[in-house]
């Protein structure tokens, strides 16, 4: 029995494992059903379209930026199981809210005065759920697997996250809006029962007062966690990682409807078809690497992913449609000659893209003592979160400027160069530190 086929019958993984599944599946159900229906609903122009899907995406990402530190400090601190139940039961308050605005976008009421707002708000609560949960998910791995199980158990998490988008995502597509709404609840419900099962976390370290001044502590936080160069090379290199992976998620249902002409399910298959690579990524890496944590594979796997958006670049630019005024459907879109090319490109990405992370996160909880992985993880997704800040407004403000959503792609094909070269240092780190 493998150790990834043995830790999904364990106790000591599989609640876990689950629950965050079942909060990446909703974050991802309510998020694209949301933006899909703005977008294809509600504007009417490249611009716009492009706008609202960083607007939203920043909305989600801001809670990182403020809460991390906090969130960080709770988790080493306290039982991470409680945690979880607390922040499990809050989702389902959140969802309430968020499907109130489904509903009211489905009866066409108030839609741009109360709908949008609602839903962005609870797009604000779901970044607060996830800001308090992301650190636990991996800093309680060491705590509860054995050492040489900690690869696997990241993997599976990684994997599973992009699963659960995947799902997420299909279903965002392709089922009417009001039974997203009762989606959302009904899934809320479930990863509170899942989360209960969670077995004790106590802290590993003793009690210290937790600092609530976010701004204090962030700084705080980031500047202690960030004196080991393997762990600041680690976090600057998942940063761009998660900044490209920012630019193109908002890229891709503008993109699918104003160069491809295609229809929202287009634009929701180019979500599935990123997140099973990212997933597939995920696990062949482990196997790469036969259990060890390492950054040997980063560099080249984020070079690998910056050649395949090249090419996902070159296939956009030479895209035509006949029909004028129509988008395509699914059926109509894999027909297109140009569409296998379109789709493989995106896979190579996204598995690229798996393969590069993956190790980096396995790093950053296995490298420092087990008292302090939460507040590791709190550190790196503030970095990460005022990344994918940046690429946000980046993609605003090239947007505004008149630039092309293919072109912008580009972007992020220049900044694989940058992960690659973080990458590389940290490998030369880590055998130095051998």
């Amino acid at each position: 029995m493998t150790t990834q086929t043995h830790l999904i019958h364990s106790r000591r993984f599989l609640p876990l494992f689950v629950t965050q599944l079942l909060g990446a599946f909703n974050d991802n159900l309510f998020k694209n059903a949301m933006v899909l229906y703005v977008v294809y609903s509600v504007y009417n122009s490249e611009a716009a379209e492009a706008k609202f899907s960083a607007v939203a995406s920043a909305i989600f990402i801001l809670p990182f930026f403020l809460l991390s530190a906090i969130s960080g400090q709770l988790a080493d601190m306290r039982d991470k199981a409680r945690i979880i139940r607390i922040v499990k039961a809050c989702e389902i308050g959140i969802m309430l809210v968020g499907a109130a605005g489904l509903v009211l976008a489905w009866k066409g009421l108030a839609v741009t005065t109360v709908a949008i707002p609602l839903m962005l708000l609870a797009l604000f609560g779901m970044g607060v759920h996830s800001t308090f949960f992301g650190p636990i998910k991996y800093a309680i791995l060491p705590q509860h697997l054995h050492k040489d199980e900690v690869l696997a158990g990241t993997g599976l998490v990684e994997a599973g996250t992009y699963i659960a988008i995947l799902a997420g995502t299909i279903l965002a597509g392709w089922i009417p809006v009001e039974w997203a709404a009762a989606g959302v609840i009904i899934t809320a419900l479930i990863g509170y029962v899942t989360g209960r099962q969670v077995p004790p976390a106590l802290p590993e370290a003793e009690g210290v007062p937790l600092d609530f001044h976010f701004v204090r502590s962030s700084i705080a936080l980031v500047r202690n966690t960030m004196h080991d160069r393997r762990v600041f090379l680690a976090i600057m290199a998942i940063s761009f990682f998660w900044t490209i992976g920012s630019v193109l998620f908002i890229q891709f249902p503008p993109l699918a409807k104003n160069v491809l002409t295609a229809s929202k399910e287009v634009a929701s298959l180019f979500l599935v078809i990123f997140s099973v690579g990212v997933a597939v990524g995920s696990v062949s890496i482990n196997a790469l690497l036969k259990g060890t944590v390492s950054a040997r594979f980063s560099p080249v796997a984020v070079i690998a992913m910056g050649l395949f958006v090249v090419l996902f670049y070159v296939v956009c630019r030479q895209w035509t449609t006949d029909a004028e005024g129509t988008l395509l459907n699914v059926h109509q879109f894999i027909h297109h000659p140009l569409a296998i090319p379109l789709m493989l490109t995106l896979l190579g990405i996204a598995v690229s893209g798996g393969m590069f992370v993956v190790p980096l996160y396995a790093f950053l909880t296995t490298f420092v003592d087990k008292s302090q992985t939460a507040r590791t993880i709190a550190a790196n997704n503030i970095v990460n979160s005022g990344a994918m800040v940046v690429g946000s407004l980046l993609a605003v403000s090239l947007s505004a400027a008149g630039v092309s959503i293919t072109d912008q792609l580009l972007l992020s094909a220049a900044m694989c160069l940058v992960s690659a070269w973080l990458g590389r240092l940290l490998y030369r780190a880590e055998c130095a530190g051998c």
